[in-house]
């Protein structure tokens, strides 16, 4: 599957004066490149459990960034009309394996079931290959004062087949 948007992104990335800051789209969905620093880590040298959703956080956030998607636009009521953001409504974590300082991870994300009202993201954190953490969030859009909003077609038609992108998680 070719992105639609994908050589505008590439573009885009090219010009910004830190390129591939976001990571990158890929067949799958998103990878973004995170590294284990000190304080990502507790006690023990492993890292604590906050820093996998937190990375998570950023991965998500990136992939739509990349697709099109930006909070600011949102939080200014481009997308719904009025001012907006999305919300995380629902997680489900696995921590399979430990990861250590300095170690270099990818944060892949995918789109799972979209519905009328809500998307859900898939996403595993992997070290050379191999999943050491696996997350799906589900994620909902509010308005500012804190009421559930239907996913703007601008918006749905991005994770939907036969959308702009279309990137979907198997």
């Amino acid at each position: 599957m070719v992105f639609d948007r994908e050589c505008q992104v590439n573009r885009e990335v090219q010009t910004q004066p830190w390129g591939g800051l976001s990571g990158r789209l890929s067949e799958a969905g998103h990878v973004l490149p995170v590294r284990v620093y000190f304080e990502d880590t507790d006690f023990s040298g492993l890292v604590y459990h906050t820093s996998y959703l937190r990375w998570c956080e950023r991965g998500r956030s990136d992939y739509l960034r990349l697709l099109g998607i930006r909070h600011a636009e949102l939080a200014a009521g481009a997308f719904a009309g009025e001012p907006c953001a999305f919300a995380v409504r629902r997680i489900a974590a696995d921590y399979l394996k430990p990861a250590r300082i300095d170690e270099i991870l990818e944060v892949q994300t995918a789109t799972g079931a979209v519905t009328k009202a809500s998307l859900v993201l898939k996403q595993e954190i992997a070290r050379d290959g191999i999943p050491i953490f696996r997350l799906e969030a589900q994620c909902v859009l509010l308005s500012m004062s804190g009421r559930l909003l239907r996913l703007p077609s601008a918006i749905a038609s991005i994770f939907t087949p036969g959308g702009d992108t279309g990137p979907q998680c198997a």
